[in-house]
């Protein structure tokens, strides 16, 4: 097996099982030294800790992490052990995350905030902490968890699907602006059987979602060549892509009935016979000015 990933110095959020478990060991078997976060009590005796042993039994670099993602000094810290033990970072997989599922009109305000913090926060401030390093070095591979559950809904799930759509966005923008500095930023959208699955799906079923399945599809989104802005779907050994897209739609004219004309019409509008995906947000005003004749047509259609 071809050591893709020899020397990098990978960071997994979450790690200590799992998903996250998986993508580390997954991430050393291709060569990468890796940093096993995960939040526990004595480090010296955590997941965390016995991962990282995996690895390092395996023939493989490992350092294990006990901090908490939602804190931003403990994972400068977390970046600085890694830096002061192997001088660089390469990859940063966004794992880490919770679940406290509930209809929206049962839930608290308090477990709402507390999804988002540990999903949306968590990675944010985790990027942070490479961001400026990634930059500097002039290469970097940024992967954010989402979820179906926030790219198409997910009964008893409004904020896990809010955090996971988040950090779809937080994708987008990341990936344009760490272009200039071959840093490429991805989602991975699992199917796996974890934690957060355990009792939702038969055993049987559950058995054909290893971890493991999911994590062969992440070293494509951390090796040398990976793409960037790609939303990766992954589960039971298959792979697919999303894509957020804008139809070609229709334009109407300020007339008293306009708002009557829209409505009328929104199966048009919703038509996907011409969809584009955008390279940014300003295509969509590009699109709608150049169909009220305000821009001409190729300059909308310019990136």
């Amino acid at each position: 097996m071809s050591k893709l990933l020899q020397n990098k110095v990978a960071i997994v959020t979450g790690a200590g099982g799992g998903l996250g478990r998986a993508h580390a060991l997954e991430l050393a078997r291709h060569g990468a030294r890796v940093v096993v976060n995960d939040l526990g009590g004595d480090l010296a005796d955590s997941a965390a800790q016995r991962v990282a042993g995996e690895i390092r039994a395996a023939g493989g670099e490992a350092l294990a992490d006990g901090g908490d993602v939602t804190q931003p000094a403990q994972m400068r810290a977390m970046v600085n052990e890694a830096l002061a033990q192997w001088g660089r970072v390469d990859i940063l997989v966004n794992n880490a995350g919770i679940l406290r599922d509930k209809s929206f009109a049962k839930m608290t305000l308090d477990d709402f905030r507390l999804v988002m913090d540990v999903h949306v926060m968590g990675a944010v401030n985790c990027t942070k902490a490479v961001w400026d390093l990634m930059r500097a070095q002039g290469h970097g591979r940024i992967v954010m968890t989402t979820s179906s559950s926030g790219l198409y809904g997910n009964f008893g799930q409004t904020n896990y699907g809010a955090a996971k759509m988040a950090l779809v966005g937080l994708m987008q923008t990341l990936a344009l602006e760490g272009m200039k500095h071959d840093i490429r930023v991805n989602c991975l959208a699992p199917s796996a059987a974890t934690g957060m699955t355990h009792g939702v799906l038969p055993s049987d079923v559950l058995a054909g979602l290893a971890p493991e399945r999911v994590s062969h599809g992440l070293i494509a989104l951390v090796a040398d060549d990976a793409p960037t802005r790609m939303i990766l779907l992954a589960g039971a050994g298959s792979f697919e892509s999303a894509h957020i897209t804008m139809t070609h739609g229709i334009h109407v004219h300020d007339t008293p009935d306009a708002a009557e004309a829209v409505r009328s019409r929104l199966q048009q509008v919703q038509a996907r016979g011409q969809e584009v995906v955008p390279a940014s947000g300003w295509e969509q005003y590009k699109h709608e000015l150049a169909k009220a004749g305000l821009l001409e047509p190729n300059a909308a259609s310019a990136a």
